[in-house]
């Protein structure tokens, strides 16, 4: 590869990485925190262009590749460009309903032994989905037993069954896994796979079991479709 090329990926690289990460949309990505190392690694890589493109000017000895025509440097060069251009021009989504169809089963215990703190009063609770689905697989106290919960995810559509889900990320969207609860009881009507819903009801005692990878069963009393969130992701 000629040390233009270099150059020049290196500065696309860079500049993808900052719009990335100032743009919003590395939260399809990355976690939040994760933010200043995207902005740290494309400052770096702008600058290690910078320095390079000054070295060359300096030195006017432009090099080559042994045995590589010309022609066969610009192709090389546009396939690896060609992904690099691709993040300006396209936002992809983030994951949906077709990861938690891939991928819906989880690791679980057998055991109903954890437990957690009550929850905080009122008429309705909003938790995160992953709290919900844990306390409903592994509180030995029941503490939702005859509570009303409010949970925000993405409609997942099959031909038994509605349900809400989450992706669940550690670090980045390679590592997201899904946690999804069935609907039952509301008006699904209309409802397509991916619209983002915020649903307010009760779990089904005992619905969680190893049966259905502890799944739990949310009896809705109310939803609605809201806009997809800023942080799609839980962690």
């Amino acid at each position: 590869m000629r040390r233009e090329t270099q150059n020049v990926l290196l500065v696309l690289t860079g500049g993808a990485l900052l719009k990335i990460a100032f743009g919003g949309s590395y939260l399809r990505y990355v976690k939040p925190s994760q933010q200043p190392l995207l902005v740290a690694a494309g400052v770096v890589m702008l600058l290690l262009a910078a320095v390079a493109i000054v070295r060359d000017i300096r030195a006017r000895q432009p090099r080559t590749s042994c045995g590589t025509t010309g022609s066969e440097h610009a192709r090389s060069a546009w396939m690896l460009l060609l992904p690099v251009l691709a993040i300006f021009v396209v936002a992809p989504p983030a994951l949906g309903s077709d990861s938690v169809n891939r991928d819906s089963a989880r690791d679980a215990a057998t055991e109903r032994t954890a437990t957690f703190p009550p929850l905080p009063p009122g008429k309705v609770v909003e938790l995160p989905m992953n709290e919900f689905v844990a306390r409903a697989g592994w509180d030995s106290r029941d503490s939702l037993a005859g509570r009303t919960v409010r949970l925000t995810g993405f409609v997942v559509r099959d031909e038994h069954r509605v349900r809400l889900a989450r992706m669940v990320i550690t670090c980045c969207a390679a590592d997201a896994s899904p946690l999804t609860i069935t609907l039952r009881g509301g008006e699904f009507t209309g409802l397509r796979s991916d619209d983002w819903l915020r649903v307010t009801g009760e779990v089904e005692p005992g619905s969680a079991t190893e049966a259905n990878n502890y799944q739990p069963v949310l009896r809705v009393a109310t939803l609605r479709r809201v806009a997809a969130p800023d942080h799609p992701y839980e962690q």
